[in-house]
């Protein structure tokens, strides 16, 4: 009974409408009030019409563009929550972390680019978190540096490639040793994002082999046989006696969201001597 009530009282109000419509079209052609006093009347009249008209509780345009903000601004939280869902998966299923201590983390900054690239990032782990300077940082992917510096609740990382940070390396399947970063290989021969890569020794260096990580003294700064990248050119030796090229990085630090850093244990127990020649 109440939905008939109102679609008779709309009908009414459209009646209303239509002849206060007619009556000023008429006024118009006759030659009444000019055209902007004929409008502030229609204004007037047909303005509280079009109000009852107007379905209860409609939205305006500004509601409907502040809802569709907020879907949006969702979706997106949705979606980088994912994303980090799926790098911190990958984080701790890579050869990398496998029997490690892992302190997850986010990267919160990113210093100002070198002519090779990002060579500085933070991330918002720190003392507190139990992190110290010289821990390997790594991602899904590889290598990623080490931390540099650690305040309670952030760190800075060194990224590998950068001018401070020079890494000993194993090459290829015979684990040829060499260095990467630093003063290996001459920048202004390498593309942005590559590394320079010089074998220490004479050797054979060929495109495709795998760079990993040679390790230090308790895994510090770096662990060892996380994988670096792999190589992406070989260059002609000029007369320099040991082979030398560019490395591919395994971790594209621009793209970084998640990365760990490895905490490991120095050794506490002394290696065992053995006697050589035994069968």
């Amino acid at each position: 009974m109440r939905g008939d009530a109102s679609d008779r009282r709309r009908r009414r109000f459209v009646a209303v409408a239509v002849l206060v419509t007619l009556a000023l079209v008429l006024v118009d052609l006759v030659g009444g009030p000019g055209p902007g006093l004929l409008r502030r009347g229609a204004a007037t009249v047909l303005g509280p019409l079009e109000r009852v008209l107007a379905p209860a509780g409609r939205p305006s345009e500004e509601e409907l563009r502040r809802e569709n903000d907020r879907l949006a601004s969702e979706l997106r939280e949705s979606q980088l929550a994912g994303a980090d869902a799926a790098a911190l998966k990958a984080l701790l299923a890579a050869p990398s972390t496998a029997g490690a201590r892992v302190v997850p983390a986010r990267v919160v900054g990113v210093g100002a680019p070198g002519p090779q690239g990002v060579v500085r990032i933070t991330i918002d782990v720190g003392s507190r978190d139990g992190v110290a300077a010289d821990r390997t940082v790594v991602s899904g992917d590889g290598l990623v540096g080490r931390v540099a510096s650690v305040a309670p609740w952030t760190s800075d990382v060194l990224v590998v490639g950068g001018p401070d940070v020079a890494v000993g390396v194993r090459v290829g399947p015979a684990g040829s040793l060499a260095t990467v970063g630093g003063s290996a290989a001459s920048a202004a021969e390498r593309r942005t994002g590559e590394l320079g890569l010089t074998l220490v020794q004479t050797g054979a260096l060929r495109v495709g082999d795998e760079v990993r990580t040679l390790g230090s003294v308790d895994g510090r700064p770096f662990v060892p046989g996380v994988l670096v990248g792999t190589v992406s050119a070989v260059e002609p030796q000029r007369g320099r006696l040991a082979p030398s090229g560019t490395v591919r990085p395994a971790v594209d630090v621009g793209a970084l969201s998640i990365v760990g850093v490895l905490l490991t244990a120095p050794r506490a127990a002394a290696r065992p001597a053995v006697t050589g020649g035994a069968s």
